[in-house]
């Protein structure tokens, strides 16, 4: 079984999707899917469905939902398999339980990456960290569950998987700044800060790709154009940090230019306190 949350819900037996078009079938499924190995409660699968507005039939309901996906995976796995769709997606006292390894599924292998990354970056080992970082965001097809009507318990998912995603790019363009693949970053940053436009993260990093690509005015007026934003809808200055970057690149700190520092931070805690 191979199994993909991170973009429109794809779920594979043999080259064979089993994902169905039912609305609730398909939040049961991918609720299933972001827990293999491990048994998921009745009440969260409810919860997921109906939230707190449970009807009468609500087991019963939920019961044919489990079926139905059963006869899609038994179908999958031909009849050779006879009553293994009962042992993969079987029932447990209290719930119900996915039997595959998390690697089949793709947000187990993301996170993976992302954990040997981060280890790597820590670690000063900033090419491999790239690397690892890369394949992570390479497994992404789209918004995770872009095809599914997410409940209160996938939509918690949801959320974590695309902030996970944002930090996860922004560790990647650490690690390339370190590298000194500044020019390389700079149309990809510009993308980045124009949909985040009050993440100051991603406008340190900017800020940091112009300035070491020989376009410390560009830079300088990211920073204006932030300040102006923070002022204007939130009623706030920038970060310490971030006008200490700003005051660098005023008075040309030669700091700027190593692209690889002895602090092994991110781009936006060079000038923390």
């Amino acid at each position: 079984m191979e199994i993909q949350v991170l973009g429109p819900l794809r779920v594979d037996v043999n080259g064979v999707s089993i994902v169905p078009t039912a609305g609730k079938p398909r939040q049961l499924l991918a609720l299933f899917a972001f827990n293999p190995g491990r048994i998921v409660p009745v009440h969260t699968l409810m919860e997921e469905l109906w939230r707190t507005e449970l009807p009468q039939s609500a087991l019963t309901t939920l019961q044919t939902y489990v079926l139905q996906l059963r006869r899609r995976l038994g179908t999958a796995m031909g009849p050779d398999a006879p009553g293994a769709a009962k042992e993969v997606l079987a029932t447990r006292h209290g719930g119900y339980l996915l039997q595959i390894p998390p690697q089949a599924v793709d947000v187990h292998r993301y996170e993976h990456l992302v954990t040997g990354g981060q280890q790597a970056f820590e670690q000063g080992e900033d090419d491999r960290a790239a690397s690892l970082l890369r394949a992570a965001l390479d497994l992404w097809q789209g918004p995770a569950l872009v095809d599914v009507r997410a409940g209160s318990v996938l939509a918690i998912e949801v959320i974590r998987l695309e902030e996970s995603r944002l930090v996860t790019v922004e560790r990647r363009i650490d690690a390339d700044l370190r590298l000194g693949r500044h020019g390389e970053l700079i149309a990809e940053l510009r993308d980045l800060i124009t949909r985040h436009p009050r993440h100051e993260g991603l406008h340190s990093q900017a800020m940091v790709a112009l300035y070491r690509s020989g376009r410390q005015a560009t830079a300088l007026d990211v920073y204006r154009r932030l300040r102006g934003r923070l002022i204007e809808e939130l009623g706030v200055e920038p970060s310490p940090q971030l006008q200490r970057l700003h005051q660098a690149m005023l008075t040309v700190d030669p700091a700027l230019d190593q692209v690889s520092s002895p602090r092994r931070t991110s781009t936006y805690g060079l000038y923390a306190a």
